[in-house]
């Protein structure tokens, strides 16, 4: 299998192909995989893809070649067709007719005997889908599309952000974190955006990677793509026909917070189909897996660290089949780990090390809070009034001694509005409707 690039423009931004050494080019690369013209192309087995191709037929009832093709996502000539002369010899299907002119239009069903074969082989595996690819497959295209080899500038980081306040320093350390291609420690106070700020790295990796539909390892199917974490791209047409068994998507953001069990991390076996999910970090390959609130979860944080241990150090992660076999994969992304309790009650220095970025985010200044009011006031369509704001801060910062918050004008503005809308009034900064907004927005702990 041959792993081809095709130029993706971003301007303001260069990434670097594996094995060069200086920025050449403002275009990013976006992975391609060719069609495979013969079972040997594919990685697969001749018997493996006829017995994909009969569960196919079986759970369809009556199916064309076409449609066949277009469920195991391999092309007809040279794949699909040798597959249908294997099992036509068998006598484990039949053609029973036609919808049109050519092979294409051929209608298949199953024989009897063909129908005890489908049940043994659903037995042993209920997949029916895309035809997988293989393990070796799996790891020649992460090798190509390494988020090691994404350049940002800070005129990206400043556009990605632009609707954002936030200092420059810390602008500028995420732009270094995100060229290190290395995992992020985000800290601090709740609600000055963390979080918002981590899932701006995504944008900020851009380009596009491939994903697969599932790998084969020893017989066993493994489901990586899916809907929730990944976002396909239109991949337009250049004459050359790309292997569907890949989808073409942006860089995965996969988000996960206070519901992450330690077993999330490691395959996900379905006795009941005998089919993998793949684990979170292994969708996110590529892109970045963001850890929201740290130290929220119910594995303890030393626990759920000392799992990653070795693959933020080697860069592979090892996961452990139901038969008990190890198999090595690409631990190509960037972990974000986000939390507002001390990195002291929750890490130790060894980890520490090996989390080579680390942001504090701290309160806004008042100048910060005041720009952050503002906007939010055009966004919310309401008009903005500094002697409301000076009342605010005056009546609910500066006399209770509250610290300033990136996310409270978002939630009073929300707030406020809601009950200008039960007054039926205008949604102003008037003193009464800050007074009745803070009143039911602030608690005092």
């Amino acid at each position: 299998m041959v792993v081809t690039t095709r130029p993706q423009q971003r301007p303001g931004t260069s990434s670097l192909k594996p094995g060069t050494s200086s920025l050449k080019t403002n275009a990013v690369a976006a992975p391609f995989v060719k069609e495979p013209t013969s079972i040997d192309e594919t990685g697969l087995d001749l018997n493996f893809v006829a017995d994909l191709v009969l569960k196919v037929i079986y759970f369809n009832s009556l199916t064309t070649a076409q449609a066949i093709a277009d469920t195991v996502c391999l092309p007809f000539f040279g794949v699909v067709d040798r597959a249908l002369v294997l099992l036509k010899r068998e006598e484990m299907i039949e053609v029973a007719g036609s919808n049109g002119f050519g092979e294409l239009a051929y209608q298949y069903s199953v024989t009897p005997k063909g129908g005890a074969r489908a049940h043994d082989l659903i037995a042993r595996s209920a997949y029916i889908g895309p035809a997988p690819v293989t393990l070796e497959a799996y790891k020649e295209v992460q090798r190509s599309q390494e988020i090691g080899n994404v350049r940002v500038t800070p005129a990206d980081v400043r556009r990605a952000t632009a609707d954002l306040v936030i200092p420059e320093d810390v602008l500028d350390i995420l732009g270094q974190a995100v060229n290190t291609g290395r995992s992020l420690f985000l800290f601090g106070e709740p609600g000055n955006g963390k979080t918002i700020l981590a899932e701006r790295i995504a944008e900020l990796l851009g380009g596009s990677v491939l994903i697969p539909h599932c790998i084969l390892v020893d017989g066993h199917v493994i489901k990586v793509f899916d809907l929730q974490n990944h976002v396909p791209v239109a991949t337009g047409s250049n004459g050359t026909s790309a292997d569907r068994r890949w989808v073409l998507c942006k860089r995965p953001a996969v988000i996960v917070g206070g519901e992450l069990l330690l077993q999330s991390l490691d395959l996900v076996w379905d006795s009941n189909t005998n089919i993998y999910e793949a684990p979170l970090q292994m969708k996110a390959n590529g892109g970045m897996l963001l850890i929201d609130d740290f130290g929220r979860q119910q594995v303890r944080p030393r626990d759920l660290l000392n799992r990653w241990i070795v693959p933020l150090e080697k860069r592979v992660d090892y996961l452990t089949l139901h038969t008990g076999k190890k198999i090595e994969l690409p631990f190509d992304e960037m972990i974000v780990f986000s939390t507002n309790l001390a990195p002291k009650d929750l890490v130790d220095e060894a980890f520490l090390r090996r989390i080579q970025n680390k942001i504090q985010i701290n309160n806004p200044t008042l100048d910060h809070f005041r720009e952050i009011f503002r906007r939010q006031c055009d966004l919310l369509n309401i008009p903005f009034d500094q002697n409301g704001l000076v009342y605010l801060l005056r009546e609910y910062y500066v006399k209770p001694k509250r610290e300033l918050r990136a996310c409270h004008p978002r939630d009073i503005l929300r707030t406020l509005i809601g009950i200008a809308r039960y007054l039926d009034q205008p949604a102003t900064l008037s003193s009464d409707l800050i007074d009745r907004a803070c009143r039911t927005y602030f608690v005092d702990l």
